[in-house]
């Protein structure tokens, strides 16, 4: 009887994260050196590799955070960066 329970217990929670599209997200370490593989394509018209296109989307959720610190924000914000942004498919977001 224990175990019919508990089968039922488990088989109930899998539907449950089935039915509602359970997602596993991962976090992003933001690190402007993570943006390194763009460093060409950013300081002149070169087209940006897929390395660097990989990686504007992996710190896409840290761009804000680029943007707010001084030091940073002329590179991030560069008509480069967004010419570099705008052909990998990241927008510039809004901050």
């Amino acid at each position: 009887m224990r175990s019919i329970t508990y089968t039922s217990l488990c088989a109930a929670a899998i539907l449950v994260m089935i039915l509602t599209g359970s997602q596993t997200s991962v976090a992003v370490t933001c690190q402007v050196t993570q943006l390194a593989a763009c460093a060409s394509a950013m300081s002149s018209s070169s087209q940006p590799s897929a390395q660097c296109c990989a990686k504007i989307k992996e710190q896409r959720p840290c761009l804000c955070q680029y943007m707010k610190n001084p030091t940073l924000k002329a590179f991030v914000t560069s008509p480069n960066a967004k010419k570099v942004a705008k052909t990998c498919g990241v927008p510039i977001p809004t901050c």
